[in-house]
C-alpha cells in the first residue's frame, strides 16, 4: 500500500469511527428521551398508493428467513408518503419503499441476518486494522446500525421507512452512490467519501421527504422517520414524541404499547456468539 493509500486507509476509518461514534450517542439519547404513545392505528402504503394512482415500488426481498417485509406505517404518515410518492411521480421518478414496519421478532432476526451482521463485523474488524473485536465494541457498532432494542428502532413504531428512487423513464435508479443496505463509510448521508454529485442528489430526496416533515438518520442515507423520539432529538424538540414502539395486531389494527421497550433484542451473549458464527463463515 502507497503512502497515499494509506493516508486514505486511515481517514476512511476514522471517519467511520467518528460517525459510529456520534450515532451512538443519538442512541444514548434516544434510550432516555419521552414518549407519549398516542395509539394512532397502522395503514398499508400499497393499498394507499393503489387508490391514489400514485406509481410505487416495493423490495421483494425478505426481511430475515422467511420474514416478508411489512409495508405499513401509522395512518398519518402514510397519507404523506403517498404526497411525496405523487410529488416524485411529477418529477419523473417512482419512490420505492424498502422497508416499514418491523415486529420485534423481524428486528431480533435482522439483527442477526448473516448478510447484515457479517458486514458490520467486516467493518468494524477494518476499523480496528484487522482486530476482532470484543462482543462490547460488535454491539456498540451494531446498536448503531441495526436497533438492537425497542426504544431505539423507529421502524418498530411504525414511523420509519427505508427508502429507493428509480426513474419512470427508463427504470433506472436514481443512484446515491451507493446501493440500499450499503454500510460503510459511504453510508453518512453527506459522507466526504462519496462523489458530490451522488450527494447532491441523496440532498435533493432528502429535501422531498423533509418538506412533508419526515427527518433523515444522518447514518443512513436511506432511512426517514417523523414523530418519534429520532426526529424529536435531531430537531431539538424536547416535547415528548407521540409514536414509541408497539406490537401491532394486523387482524384488529391494535397498537399496544412494548412492555419492556429497553430489553436487548439479542443480548451481548448472542453477539458473542453471532461473531464466532460469522467469523466461521469467513474461514476466519
Amino acid at each position: 500500500m502507497s503512502t497515499t493509500d494509506h493516508k486514505d486507509d486511515q481517514a476512511r476509518r476514522a471517519y467511520w469511527a467518528e460517525q459510529m461514534e456520534a450515532g451512538y450517542a443519538i442512541v444514548q439519547k434516544l434510550i432516555t428521551f419521552p414518549v407519549n404513545e398516542c395509539g394512532e392505528r397502522f395503514a398499508s402504503i400499497p393499498d394507499a398508493a393503489a387508490d391514489a394512482g400514485v406509481e410505487m415500488l416495493f423490495s421483494t426481498s425478505k426481511i430475515a428467513g422467511d420474514l416478508d417485509r411489512v409495508y405499513f406505517l401509522r395512518e398519518s404518515l402514510v397519507r404523506d408518503v403517498i404526497t411525496i410518492g405523487r410529488e416524485m411521480n411529477e418529477r419523473g421518478w417512482i419512490l420505492k419503499i424498502e422497508d416499514g414496519f418491523r415486529s420485534l421478532d423481524m428486528q431480533r432476526q435482522l439483527v442477526r441476518k448473516p448478510s447484515v451482521f457479517d458486514n458490520v463485523l467486516k467493518k468494524t474488524m477494518w476499523e480496528l486494522g484487522g482486530q476482532i473485536p470484543s462482543p462490547e465494541m460488535m454491539f456498540r457498532r451494531a446498536i448503531v446500525l441495526t436497533a438492537n432494542m425497542p426504544k431505539i428502532g423507529a421502524h418498530m413504531s411504525g414511523s420509519a421507512i427505508d427508502i429507493s428512487v428509480f426513474r419512470r423513464d427508463d427504470g433506472t435508479e436514481v443512484w446515491r452512490g451507493y446501493p440500499y443496505l450499503e454500510m460503510s463509510e459511504h453510508t453518512p448521508m453527506r459522507s466526504p467519501f462519496v462523489a458530490p454529485e451522488h450527494v447532491a442528489t441523496r440532498l435533493e430526496i432528502c429535501a422531498m421527504m423533509e418538506k412533508h416533515g419526515f427527518i433523515h438518520f444522518p447514518f443512513e442515507f436511506w432511512h426517514f422517520d417523523k414523530h418519534d423520539a429520532g426526529m424529536h432529538i435531531l430537531t431539538g424538540n424536547p416535547a415528548p414524541c407521540r409514536f414509541g414502539p408497539v406490537n401491532w395486531d394486523p387482524r384488529t389494527n391494535e397498537v399496544t404499547p412494548v412492555e419492556n421497550p429497553l430489553e436487548l433484542l439479542n443480548p451481548l451473549q448472542v453477539i458473542e456468539l453471532e461473531i464466532a458464527a460469522a467469523l466461521e463463515r469467513a474461514g476466519t
